[in-house]
């Protein structure tokens, strides 16, 4: 498996939430500033619930941005251990220690996407192949590390 694409691939994938999360972040903006009027009270509750929606977009946009910097600076080269930017397999499946995107199809393989402070990358940390490791008391060999 090729590293470098799947950085690449998760790259775009966060690019693209962070795009949508702009525009929304945007539409949401615009919505609240058609709300303002004259009418009273009842208007001032939903610009609050508006603002309060821009926030809660904001962070999430903020957690991909910071997601996009950990994936920048990850090098995609063979690691012999464990660590960030693993490509892991174990019995259970395929891992790609980087940031915390959940599953994703590459190439036609589930991949999961994990972050380096997850508890099943922390478990890993330092291994090498054929390693096995415990979590959730069940024990799993490592197969490959890439």
């Amino acid at each position: 498996m090729n590293k470098r694409e799947i950085l690449n691939f998760i790259q775009n994938i966060l690019t693209e939430k962070i795009q949508n999360l702009q525009k929304l972040i945007e539409e949401t903006r615009a919505s609240s500033n058609d709300t303002k009027s004259s009418m009273g009270d009842k208007y001032e509750t939903g610009r609050e619930m508006l603002q309060q929606e821009i926030n809660n977009l904001q962070i999430q946009l903020n957690g991909f941005s910071n997601s996009m910097n950990i994936l920048k600076n990850i090098n995609p080269v063979p690691h012999q251990s464990v660590g960030l930017g693993s490509l892991v397999e174990t019995e259970k499946g395929k891992f790609f220690i980087a940031v915390s995107l959940g599953e994703i199809v590459f190439e036609k393989e589930k991949i999961f996407i994990i972050s380096a402070e997850s508890p099943l990358a922390k478990a890993m940390h330092g291994l090498k192949k054929n390693d096995i490791f415990s979590i959730n008391n069940v024990n799993q060999a490592i197969k490959n590390v890439w």
